[in-house]
C-alpha cells in the first residue's frame, strides 16, 4: 500500500526519534570505552568524552595481568555451567508432573500453590544466609548455586509449554510400554527444544550477571565471581592501593587512573553479554510468548 503524506512524516519522526534514543543509550557505554583507552592525565583533565585522548592499553594490561580477573572468570564459568545443569535439571523434573491434570496428579494443586507461594515470599537474607553458613556453603561454588536451584519463572515457561504438547502422543507412548521417565526424555525434552533453549539462556544469563550473592556469602575476594568482583573493583579500586611491589616490578603502573581502571573492568566483564545478546535476543522474547500462550 502506498504511503499517504502524513503517515510518510510520522515513520520519518519515529526514525529520527529511535535513532536518537538508540545514541543516548550508547554514549555512556563509548564514553566507558574511551576513558578505559586513554591516559591518566587526559582522564584526570576530564578531557576525554567519546574518544580516547592519548591511546593505551595499560588499563587492560592492569585487568589481565594482575588484578585476578581471570580467577573471578574461572569461578563464573564453573557457575554457569554448574549452574546450568542444575537448574535446568530441577526445572524440568518439576515442570513434568505439574503439567499433568488433576486427574493423573491428584496434588497437583497442592503443590502448584506451595510453588507459587515462594514466587511471592521468601525466607530473606538472614535466615538464608543462617542456613548456607550452617551447611558449611560459604566461601564455596555451591553458596551460588544450590539457594535457586529452582526458580518457579523457569517452571512456569516449562510447565505450559509442556500443557501445549498434545495428550495423545503421550497416551500412545504408554500404549507401547513407555514409563514417564522415557515419556519424558524421549518424547517431551525432543518436542520442547525451543523452550529448553529458552530456559538455558535465562539460566545463563542469570548466573552470569549475579553479583549479590557473591558478595554475601564469599568472606575474600578471591572467592569472588565476575560480576561481584567486577562491583568491587569499581568501588574499591584505588591506584595509591597498588602494592610496592607490583609498582617495582613494573614503574608504569603508577601512570594508571582509577576511573580508566574501573572502564577497563566493566568493557572486560560485560563484552561477553554484549557480544552474544543480539544474536539471543530472539530466544528471550520467543520465550516469553511461549510461557503466555501455551497451556
Amino acid at each position: 500500500m502506498k504511503m499517504t503524506r502524513g503517515q510518510k512524516a510520522y515513520a520519518t519522526f519515529n526514525y529520527i526519534f529511535l535513532t536518537l534514543v538508540s545514541l543516548l543509550c550508547l554514549m555512556p557505554m563509548i564514553n566507558i570505552l574511551a576513558l578505559s583507552f586513554s591516559s591518566r592525565n587526559m582522564v584526570n583533565a576530564g578531557l576525554v568524552t567519546f574518544l580516547p585522548m592519548e591511546f593505551t592499553t595499560r588499563s587492560y594490561r592492569y585487568m589481565i595481568e594482575a588484578s585476578g580477573l581471570f580467577t573471578a572468570l574461572s569461578i563464573t564459568l564453573r557457575r554457569v555451567g554448574l549452574g546450568l545443569v542444575i537448574n535446568l535439571l530441577c526445572t524440568i523434573l518439576v515442570a513434568y508432573p505439574l503439567s499433568k491434570d488433576k486427574q493423573t496428579f491428584s496434588g497437583r494443586t497442592v503443590y502448584v500453590g506451595f510453588f507459587i507461594f515462594t514466587m511471592i515470599f521468601n525466607g530473606g537474607l538472614i535466615p538464608t544466609y543462617i542456613v548456607i553458613k550452617q551447611l558449611k556453603m560459604l566461601d564455596t561454588i555451591w553458596a551460588l548455586i544450590l539457594p535457586n536451584a529452582v526458580t518457579m519463572y523457569y517452571v512456569l515457561l516449562m510447565l505450559n509449554f509442556f500443557r501445549g504438547i498434545p495428550k495423545d502422543i503421550e497416551e500412545a507412548a504408554v500404549v507401547d510400554g513407555a514409563n514417564w521417565l522415557t515419556t519424558l526424555v524421549r518424547i517431551y525434552l525432543p518436542l520442547s527444544l525451543p523452550s529448553l533453549a529458552t530456559v538455558t539462556l535465562f539460566i545463563v544469563v542469570g548466573h552470569w550477571n549475579e553479583w549479590f550473592d557473591g558478595m554475601i556469602y564469599n568472606n575474600k575476594s578471591y572467592h569472588y565471581p565476575l560480576m561481584t568482583f567486577l562491583q568491587y573493583e569499581i568501588i574499591n579500586f584505588k591506584t595509591t592501593d597498588l602494592r610496592p611491589e607490583q609498582l617495582m616490578a613494573d614503574p608504569t603502573l603508577a601512570e594508571l587512573n582509577g576511573r580508566a581502571i574501573k572502564s577497563a573492568a566493566i568493557i572486560l566483564c560485560t563484552l561477553p553479554v554484549l557480544v552474544f545478546y543480539p544474536f539471543l535476543q530472539r530466544f528471550f522474547i520467543s520465550g516469553i510468548v511461549v510461557g503466555s500462550v501455551k497451556g
